[in-house]
């Protein structure tokens, strides 16, 4: 349990806030709190071969025709580079995965300081595709009233009114935007008079019931204090660069709490969320078991930001007490995309980072005591991602076998990146790693021509688009295309997906904890539509069972505290369970 975060009687306080050697003193004591090695850790482990999935490019011929706008200029603004993300909803209840796809606007060469970008043409729009029954998408941004207004960034899926139906928050560049779903396959712009308008450069956001009132919340990061000005940056003498994002100041957060009607009030400094940060990716999940869902900020260039749950309405961030948010010798990374979610079966939910080339993708195994430990290297994960840039990251179970594997979209921010080091790409091929349940395997050359393809990927969102059981993807790709991407994985094994409905807590469930236990043993998740990158993820929760075809025990925590129980549940379907 993580229940006070307490700092080592040898550590002084002074020193965890100090030098990059106090940083890494505190992470050596956390790593040494770790418990036995990860195979005798969990409740099985895997006998069989690595298996490769099967990932299909499904995009020709769905109907699906999306390239997303950066408008690269000669003086290398930042927000050309960002990318945006994507979600998956079912926004009309009809059972069928749509998806939601954001969209950039015009940046002349230069841009007067202080100006917004505004959409000029219908190529600069969102895109909503709502899925038919043959399988098949059909563009209905225009008749949904979605197509956008600013430069758009990211995309947040939640019921904020419980109403039955998912609606839209998304981030755009000098102001955001929340589409409310009126239920006949429409949405109207309620931003003014909900209040959730924001200002500055917002980048990812989460719908979270952070007080346990029924109602969700809405945390929203933004990325630094910028604007159009001249900041000059070289690679070489007269040649232009993208700035470091250390050349900018961090900025704080939004946090807008769901008052009921429709209206939202911002409190983060209230509550305690509210550090300035470089937020690029965020994720919750209660971090300790104590009924509270806790919050995770990836920065770029900075430590992450824990933010932990006191039970009292409050946060009180501690990353670095915790052992996240930086790697195991104290050094700070470009924190991207991020996923909370329990990769080693002992139901305790462990955090992924995804980050630049030559820092390593960042994994954090939940000790359940002291914090967390930095596992990159000893899980393998290191290895492989030493040289790549990662931009989404998720969890999944792709091959149903009970442990859950990473799915990350890859590929640089620079554009000339390669003429600097060589070695470093700006397009590259996703990562598909397998989870052996003794540690991860780079699976992806033998996973479907989709991983031999060099995107400029950027958001990602995961979800079982055609309900098949096998969970599937969304790619988004700057100055690019959209990729639908179908999971194919040939494999006997058994599954099961949970839509959940709140009653008392929020309608969506988001927060729930759901743990199963089957003949392979016990699964842990909690159910969220964020996470990765700039994106949103199908809400329901997927559990892969291995040979097993029946869950022996169901049990769902939901936000309210309520605890339901199941048992003997059929696998292979998708089960709707209302909170009793």
């Amino acid at each position: 349990m993580l229940p006070s975060f307490s700092i080592h009687p040898r550590l002084p306080r002074a020193a965890v806030y100090g030098t990059a050697g106090a940083l890494s003193a505190l992470t050596v004591f956390l790593c040494s709190q770790r418990l036995a090695g990860w195979q005798t850790r969990t409740a099985s482990t895997k006998t069989a071969a690595a298996v490769p999935g099967n990932f299909v490019d499904g995009t020709a011929g769905s109907g699906i025709d999306f390239h997303h706008v950066a408008f690269q200029t000669a003086k290398k603004y930042m927000l050309e580079i960002m990318g945006s993300g994507v979600a998956l909803l079912d926004y009309d209840n009809d059972g069928r995965l749509d998806i939601f796809l954001v969209n950039g606007a015009p940046i002349t060469d230069p841009t007067p300081l202080g100006t917004v970008p505004k959409k000029a043409d219908p190529k600069h729009w969102h895109r909503l595709y709502h899925q038919k029954p043959d399988g098949k998408f059909e563009d209905v941004t225009e008749r949904a009233g979605v197509k956008g207004v600013g430069y758009g960034l990211g995309v947040a899926v939640g019921d904020y009114d419980n109403d039955g139906y998912p609606d839209l928050y998304v981030t755009e560049y000098g102001g955001n935007r929340l589409y409310h779903n009126n239920g006949n396959g429409t949405f109207t712009d309620v931003t003014a008079q909900a209040g959730v308008g924001g200002s500055g450069w917002s980048s990812s956001a989460a719908w979270v019931d952070l007080d346990q009132d029924g109602l969700l919340d809405l945390v929203v990061l933004r990325y630094v204090e910028w604007d159009f000005n001249d900041h000059p940056c070289f690679v070489s003498e007269n040649v232009r660069a993208y700035c470091s994002p250390d050349v900018f100041k961090p900025i704080a957060p939004l946090v807008f709490h769901n008052d009921g009607g429709g209206r939202f009030s911002e409190v983060s400094r209230k509550v305690g969320i509210s550090k300035p940060g470089k937020g690029l990716g965020i994720a919750i999940a209660d971090a300790d078991r104590d009924g509270h869902i806790d919050v995770y900020v990836s920065n770029d260039t900075m430590p992450g930001f824990f933010y932990h749950n006191k039970g009292n309405g409050t946060f009180e961030e501690m990353a670095l007490l915790a052992g996240l948010g930086v790697s195991e010798d104290g050094r700070t990374y470009a924190g991207m995309g991020v996923d909370f979610a329990d990769y080693d079966n002992d139901g305790l939910p462990d955090l992924a980072v995804a980050d630049l080339a030559l820092e390593m993708y960042a994994l954090y195994r939940n000790t359940g005591r002291a914090g967390f430990e930095y596992t990159s290297r000893s899980s393998g994960l290191a290895n492989m991602t030493l040289q790549h840039s990662g931009m989404g990251l998720r969890f999944l179970d792709y091959d149903n076998d009970g442990w859950k594997d990473l799915l990350v979209s890859q590929g640089h921010v620079v554009d000339t990146i390669s003429a600097v080091n060589p070695n470093l790409k700006y397009r590259e091929p996703m990562l598909l790693v397998r989870n052996t349940g003794r540690g991860f395997v780079d699976v992806s050359a033998d996973s479907g021509g989709v991983f031999q393809q060099a995107w400029a990927g950027r958001g990602l969102a995961v979800g079982d688009i055609d309900n098949d059981g096998r969970l599937d993807a969304v790619v988004s790709t700057s100055e690019g295309p959209a990729h639908l991407l179908y999971n194919r994985t040939e494999t006997q094994n058994h599954w099961l997906t949970l839509k959940l409905t709140g009653r008392k807590s929020n309608r969506d469930g988001i927060g729930a904890e759901v743990r199963i236990v089957t003949s392979q043993g016990q699964q842990f998740a909690t159910a969220t539509t964020a996470s990765s990158y700039l994106s949103s993820g199908d809400k329901r929760v997927h559990f892969g069972l291995g040979p097993a075809t029946v869950v022996d025990t169901l049990e769902i925590r939901w936000p309210s505290g309520i605890l339901q129980t199941l048992k003997n549940v059929r696998g292979d379907q998708i089960l709707e369970l209302e909170e009793r």
